[in-house]
């Protein structure tokens, strides 16, 4: 599990060692990490591959270019996005303005979009991000971008979204559209897959969007077996918010691949906490025992003792220790 750091001033020494820290969770090996130049950065070059079963906007030149209804099946787009400014100014401004924003969405494909998108990653490893629930397009791609940059990718930084109301109440609504989007997504997986000249895909799934990646990790895995998912690379599951019996079910069906898998969790998520008593009591994966976690032969950190916040259910992009798992994660699996 991730360490307690013991004070403000061993903060940089705890994030230089969580490789040791995380010792009982994780076997880094070795291989060569995110700092092949070869391929450039979400800083210097940002653009974002979207992947999406949303309904498109209208106007695909303003905002809010991917709406919450459900579309006609996948479409594939590039979402050019706008970095944060480095200056005083710009810091102090995206206190308000949250950062990275999208500038405008261009290239939409509705025709062979899975196709289309792999042609735009061919040659590239993917950081392929899938939201959670009450997201719009435009908050689930700037943390997409976001993540990117936390933990210094560089390859193709890409999104999965599907169609979540984006609102509170819209919990239901937000569950059974990302499971609808299942076929959308094994058809995007399948063909990064069986492109010859591609990198690895790395999965990083956050909350209610790790349910729909486990199912459909499952298809990949009936569908293209070992050659398939010898092409997906890390599956990083950020505060999962699936039920605990369906993601033992899922995971085992994943047989060695859940080895590729590594569940951040945390006992003091209280947006799972709510995600529990919506679904009867079912205790959530996200916070579940890491024992009977790791007995399924996936890899746990446990951010327990990170984060101050309200919420704590975004440390993987908020907190320096829980990026370094993502991080860490992918270099594994490169």
């Amino acid at each position: 599990m991730l360490a307690r750091p013991a004070s403000s001033a061993g903060k940089l020494s705890i994030v230089a060692a969580l490789c040791l820290s995380l010792a009982g969770c994780f076997s880094l090996g070795g291989g060569a990490g995110p700092g092949n130049e070869a391929f450039a950065s979400i800083n210097n070059d940002p653009v974002l591959l979207v992947a999406t079963t949303r309904r498109p906007a209208g106007n695909l030149g303003q905002s809010p270019f991917f709406g919450a209804e459900r579309g006609s099946g996948l479409s594939f787009a590039r979402a050019r996005m706008t970095p944060p400014s480095r200056s005083l100014a710009g810091r102090v401004a995206s206190v308000v303005t949250g950062g990275w924003r999208v500038d405008r969405v261009e290239d939409l494909t509705q025709t062979n979009a899975a196709q289309a998108f792999s042609r735009a990653a061919v040659g590239q490893d993917v950081l392929l991000y899938v939201h959670g629930y009450r997201e719009s397009f435009e908050t689930a791609a700037t943390s997409a971008a976001e993540l990117a940059e936390g933990i210094g990718f560089r390859g193709a930084p890409a999104i999965f979204t599907w169609p979540s109301g984006a609102a509170t109440f819209d919990y239901g609504y937000d569950r059974e559209s990302a499971m609808w989007s299942r076929d959308a997504f094994e058809d995007l997986l399948m063909a990064l897959a069986q492109t010859q000249s591609a990198g690895r895909v790395h999965i990083v799934a956050h909350s209610m969007g790790s349910q729909v990646t486990l199912e459909t990790l499952r298809l990949v895995r009936a569908a293209g077996g070992d050659a398939a998912m010898s092409r997906i690379g890390a599956v990083v599951l950020a505060s999962p918010d699936v039920d605990i019996d369906l993601f033992e079910q899922a995971v085992t069906r994943l047989g060695a691949d859940a080895g590729k898998i590594t569940v951040i969790t945390s006992t003091k998520d209280r947006a799972l906490r709510v995600s529990q008593r919506i679904a009867g009591g079912v205790e959530r994966a996200g916070s579940a025992d890491r024992d009977r976690l790791v007995s399924l032969g996936v890899r746990v950190a446990d951010a327990s003792d990170f984060g101050g916040g309200l919420i704590n259910h975004d440390l993987f992009l908020t907190n320096a220790e829980v990026k370094a798992v993502v991080k860490r994660s992918v270099e594994r699996e490169r």
